[in-house]
């Protein structure tokens, strides 16, 4: 599956559970929002300055030949 579709579904799944409990979130909306655009520009560094040399993904599948039965 897709990893930013697992994302957003991780987010909406939280949401409700914050909506259901009658909790606030921890951080006001603006503080939140700098803080995940931090977080896109640290990860966006990161990529641009130690680029990788084979893409990964986060759900790679194993070879049909390495699994035992």
């Amino acid at each position: 599956m897709n990893p930013l579709l697992v994302s957003l579904a991780a987010g909406v799944s939280i949401g409700l559970l914050y909506g259901l409990l009658k909790v606030r979130s921890p951080a006001p909306p603006a503080i939140a929002l700098v803080g995940l655009l931090g977080m896109l520009l640290g990860g966006a560094l990161v990529h641009a300055v130690t680029p990788a040399e084979k893409p990964s993904t986060a759900l790679e599948q194993p070879d049909a030949t390495s699994v035992s039965s």
